[in-house]
């Protein structure tokens, strides 16, 4: 698949999860970069604004598998990985895969699952496979995780710690819609639900094309410096306890090739990585304990952060990555 393909694909599938999403453009591409860049997301918001809606919407676009696990305080581990049974007929043991296997697993409330539930998703989301009893199971391709987590009601629940958080490629808010998206959203399902009518516009095979061409999208040196910079500068700022992995470094490596390739362009711009950083950086920096309560505060510490580095110029000479 060429990246103009990838620009094409993406802009039929956007096409088709905007018919049933109203207004939300920016958070859909997310949720493509994170299916193409193999990466998973996090949305968080209060409940009834289109969290789960947008996530069946997406699986029905590219006609892939689709799974919901409605994460509780008493799920196990097993509930989502599978079993192996006693099948008395052929007096042996027999695997029961479970939700996991499938191509988008939507993980609804995750926070209200126990740690020990929680890290369960670390394997299979860092090295797409289940280890049980002993045997490793590979998963299906592409595998995307959609979390959500509601960020009001702290009753019952179990923050997600910050080796869970690093898993996932980006954290977004679904965010309110605007009063004209929200008299849309009323005539849009006033007499049925558009989901319901929703076709397929790409195959799980086209993504996996994609998922293999999108390195192609070349990043110059300075480029790869300028993302460098920003992610030293969170290990240094006077607000964060701990700045950014480097495995967040190469999340916003892999974001930015493919936001360039949703763009049409096979290079990667400064634009990119400053659209690209909040999202995929703000979830990574552990805040000092004088700034946990404050809200969007590590979103502040990397504003700050953008304002200081120094951006390269828009046309370098561009290297392979």
């Amino acid at each position: 698949m060429s990246l103009q393909s990838i620009h094409r694909l993406a802009d039929r599938i956007r096409t088709n999860v905007g018919s049933v999403i109203v207004g939300k453009e920016d958070i859909i591409d997310k949720m493509l970069i994170a299916i193409i860049a193999s990466g998973h997301v996090l949305l968080e918001d209060v409940p009834g604004t289109g969290k789960t809606l947008l996530a069946k919407a997406l699986a029905k676009s590219i006609d892939c598998s689709f799974k919901r696990i409605q994460f509780t305080p008493d799920l196990l581990p097993s509930d989502l990985s599978g079993i192996h049974f006693y099948n008395q007929k052929l007096s042996e043991f027999e695997f029961r895969p479970g939700p996991l296997f499938t191509n988008i697993v939507l993980a609804d409330e995750i926070n209200r699952a126990t740690p020990r539930t929680q890290s369960s998703l670390l394997e299979c989301m860092e090295e797409r496979q289940v280890s049980i009893d002993g045997t490793t199971h590979r998963l299906g391709r592409p595998f995307l995780v959609v979390a959500t987590q509601n960020p009001i009601e702290q009753h019952g629940t179990f923050p997600l710690p910050e080796a869970q958080l690093d898993r996932f490629l980006f954290k977004v808010k679904m965010g309110y819609p605007t009063a004209a998206e929200g008299l849309d959203i009323m005539k849009r399902f006033m007499s049925d639900n558009p989901l319901d009518e929703l076709k397929p516009v790409a195959s799980a095979a086209e993504i996996e094309e994609a998922q293999l061409a999108y390195p192609a999208v070349l990043v110059s040196e300075d480029m790869l410096q300028y993302m460098l910079a920003i992610v030293e500068a969170t290990r240094s700022h006077p607000d964060a306890a701990l700045g950014v992995s480097p495995r967040g470094s190469q999340a916003l490596l892999r974001a930015c090739q493919v936001y360039a390739a949703l763009q049409g362009r096979d290079y990667v711009l400064p634009d990119d990585v400053k659209a690209m950083a909040v999202p995929v950086l703000a979830h990574r920096i552990a805040l000092r304990s004088a700034q946990r309560l404050r809200p969007d505060a590590a979103e502040g510490v990397l504003d700050s952060i953008m304002r200081t580095v120094a951006v390269p110029s828009d046309a370098p000479l561009m290297t392979r990555s």
